[in-house]
């Protein structure tokens, strides 16, 4: 089982990585440079990007649909349950994310009602990598604070060292990072 959360994982990881590096070069590199283009060669030029990136766009929303629910309901789920922090920051970044799957999905389609997003691509491209950022940023969070269950909901002082055997419920506590926890 161990396996297909690490298998999960990286491909949750991986996928962001092409995904948002893809469209911070698409942004920052492609545009600038093919805006120098005359446009008759820009817009032939555009249209051959976007025909591969939205392939690879929708496949990465596929993959981080897939591993993403499967990360949030076998490996999340079980080991944060009752953590309301948690489960709320989890909440904001899985509404983020689909901000950013719309927003890929409109700026790389061909529908005519998002032609208004695709005439102004760099103004909605930096949002989506900003949103992917802040998303970045909350996955960080959760991934490495520090909870520990104990009898009570509250702050340990950073000057006293715990024994993790004697905390023996199920309430999350948070620590500040100086607690010195011995297990």
């Amino acid at each position: 089982m161990q396996i297909l959360e690490i298998l999960s994982r990286w491909t949750h990881v991986g996928t962001a990585i092409v995904i948002v590096g893809g469209s911070v070069f698409l942004r920052f590199v492609v545009m600038p440079a093919a805006a120098e283009l005359p446009d008759d060669e820009h817009n032939a030029f555009r249209e051959r990007i976007l025909s591969r990136w939205r392939k690879l766009t929708g496949m990465g929303i596929g993959l981080f649909l897939l591993s993403g629910f499967y990360n949030y309901l076998v490996v999340a789920m079980p080991a944060h349950k009752g953590d309301g922090l948690y489960s709320a920051l989890l909440g904001v970044k899985m509404i983020l994310a689909f901000v950013v799957f719309f927003l890929a999905s409109a700026l790389t389609g061909r529908s005519a009602k998002f032609e208004p997003l695709r005439q102004n691509a760099a103004k909605w491209l930096l949002v989506t990598i900003l949103l992917a950022a802040t998303i970045v940023a909350i996955s960080g969070f959760l991934k490495t604070r520090v909870a520990v269950t104990t009898s009570s909901t509250l702050l340990l002082p950073a000057a006293e060292t715990h024994n993790l055997n004697t905390l023996q419920s199920h309430k999350p506590v948070y620590c500040l990072p100086s607690v010195n926890i011995q297990t």
